[in-house]
């Protein structure tokens, strides 16, 4: 994926991915329950993305339904490794040491990598 979901994207891709093929009235239903958008808003971040290739659209009579061209775990993969090359070099250890360092890791996020590391021993 070469172009970047802005934040307010994410919100659209989030609710196709939890539920597709879905209508724009429906996709605006969903997500005007926590933001305050208009359907053309919505229609517009389809639009959106439909330009950088991460969702398609197919025609169902007069609507059109739309759907994720990209799963949701290859997004959060892509943008994890953007953000550890970004600001951290590549290097994973020093974004859990800066979470750390800000009290952002809790009892059962550190339980929960203690785990991931042991299975990554041989």
């Amino acid at each position: 994926m070469s172009e970047k979901i802005s934040e307010a994207e994410l919100v659209v891709m989030e609710a196709l991915w939890e539920t597709s093929p879905r209508t724009a009235n429906d996709v605006a239903e969903q997500v005007t329950a926590s933001r305050d958008w208009s359907l053309q808003t919505v229609k517009t971040l389809l639009s959106r993305l439909m330009a950088k290739d991460v969702i398609a659209a197919d025609q169902d009579g007069r609507r059109f339904l739309y759907r994720p061209l990209i799963q949701r775990d290859d997004y959060v993969a892509s943008e994890s490794g953007r953000l550890v090359n970004r600001l951290f070099g590549g290097r994973v250890s020093p974004l859990v040491a800066q979470l750390a360092s800000q009290d952002q890791l809790s009892a059962e996020d550190i339980a929960e990598l203690e785990d991931i590391l042991k299975g990554l021993k041989p």
